[in-house]
């Protein structure tokens, strides 16, 4: 007993008594309390809100979502969900475009029943389709699987909006489809009555074929105007499941805005044409409507100049204000002695990709030629052509510090203009970005860094 006592004082002494000890527990509890507190209050990861459910059971504890609240769980899950349906739906799709080429376009073309002609009549492009679609489905598929790999179950790093850009070159494809629908429907009506041969081999693939789902193929060639205009639906989805901090927020926005806008040109050009039919409506705003405008210019500048749309490259658009010195004394006496008029003016570059594989963003490659195309303003519903594109080959820009506010453009042997946009900033951003092309071609104009010379009759030099 005596020596029990005797350790007691020493523990005592030594600092670690009762009192002490009871503090140190006292602290301890205190420092748990607050890490318990602060585990039940930590922010959500998504939105940055507080007040998260408590995870409790640990064997179905996945740390990630336990970092989210309620709603950002259940917004995730919407995301994923509308993210595989958009894909899904794509592979529906494609799976239908598949059967309208091997069960109908391939069987008509080996018995015979329609003329090569008559198949384009019939199926238009749907072959420019199906490889649109295959490219399409294949991307989808890579960044979902790739997302499953790195452990993104909740496919948060699957950007739709991005890849739907990249893409883009899908909606005139579509346009071209939907704008042949009616007339090819009506050849389709007219063959059907024409040739029994043809009637009977579409009634037994519809009865007999399980793979046509006893659907007829007009049911089928349906199905492109089915999915552009399921687009924008599918896009509201996964916008509306989406944070407006994920990455993707932006282009999803941008690529419903998109086809919205190709979808109200088709209806525009639906109507010019007389057809009754048109695809469904949406709500135009300002914004949808110069988009439209735009759209419709782009295909007035490529018809005119002939390119490839996979190696035109629109660098600038929009109004402008020109005018035609009938000398070159303008800058002595003030562009305020010009007459100007309202023009729309594109700049287009031709430049030769690098990759031909549309599996790759290809990268631009030289530039083989750059033209100004002058549209006069809607008349009539039509845009109209002011004269022939103006190839910067031919042309020299130039500007002169008295005279600030505008450019002149003067091709050779020919004419000269004189440009200007109601802002200033504009105005020189538009000389830039034209003169910069314009020193890329002619070989003389590199010789000389694209400047005035003795080859143009001029009274006096621009810089």
């Amino acid at each position: 007993a005596t020596r029990t006592k005797s350790a007691d004082v020493e523990r005592a002494d030594s600092g670690i008594g009762q009192m002490p000890a009871r503090k140190w527990r006292n602290r301890a509890s205190e420092t748990l309390s607050s890490l318990q507190a602060w585990e039940a209050h930590r922010p959500c990861t998504d939105c940055g809100e507080r007040d998260l459910p408590v995870e409790t059971d640990v064997q179905n504890c996945n740390q990630r979502r336990a970092d989210l609240c309620e709603k950002c769980r259940k917004r995730r899950t919407e995301r994923k969900e509308s993210v595989l349906e958009f894909v899904n739906t794509e592979a529906s799709y494609g799976e239908d475009l598949r059967i309208i080429k091997e069960e109908f376009y391939l069987p008509m073309q080996a018995a015979g029943l329609l003329s090569q002609e008559q198949l384009l009549g019939v199926f238009s492009n749907i072959q420019e389709l199906i490889d649109l679609n295959d490219n399409f489905l294949e991307i989808l598929q890579e960044e979902i699987d790739q997302a499953f790999d790195q452990g993104d179950d909740d496919l948060m790093t699957v950007c739709i909006g991005e890849i739907f850009l990249e893409f883009v070159n899908m909606l005139p494809a579509f346009q071209t489809y939907c704008l042949q629908q009616s007339s090819s429907v009506n050849m389709l009506n007219a063959l059907e009555k024409e040739k029994e041969l043809l009637r009977i081999f579409l009634n037994v693939s519809q009865n007999d074929n399980t793979a046509l789902r006893r659907m007829n193929l007009r049911s089928f060639l349906m199905a492109p105007l089915q999915r552009v205009t399921k687009y924008p639906l599918l896009l509201s989805r996964i916008i509306k499941a989406t944070t407006e901090y994920h990455p993707d927020h932006g282009s999803l926005r941008e690529a419903k805005s998109r086809i919205e806008s190709h979808l109200e040109h088709i209806n525009m050009k639906t109507k010019q044409e007389g057809n009754t039919w048109t695809l469904r409506s949406f709500r135009q705003d300002s914004k949808k409507k110069r988009e439209v405008i735009n759209i419709e210019m782009r295909e007035t500048a490529l018809k005119t100049v002939g390119w490839l749309r996979e190696e035109t490259r629109f660098v600038m658009e929009g109004s402008l204000q020109l005018a035609q010195p009938p000398d070159g004394q303008w800058v002595k006496k003030g562009s305020k002695t010009l007459k100007f008029q309202n023009m729309q003016v594109l700049l287009l570059v031709n430049m030769k990709r690098v990759s031909e594989s549309s599996l790759e963003s290809a990268e631009p490659g030289p530039v083989k030629d750059a033209v100004l195309v002058l549209i006069r303003d809607k008349n009539n519903g039509k845009f109209h052509l002011l004269r022939e594109p103006l190839r910067l080959s031919n042309c020299i820009v130039s500007t002169d510090p008295d005279c600030d506010d505008t450019f002149e453009l003067i091709e050779i042997r020919r004419e000269a203009f004189v440009f200007r946009d109601s802002d200033r900033a504009r105005t020189h951003h538009w000389f830039r970005q034209i003169r910069r092309y314009s020193k890329e071609l002619g070989s003389w104009k590199k010789r000389r860094n694209a400047l005035p010379n003795i080859m143009i009759s001029t009274p006096h030099t621009r810089p």
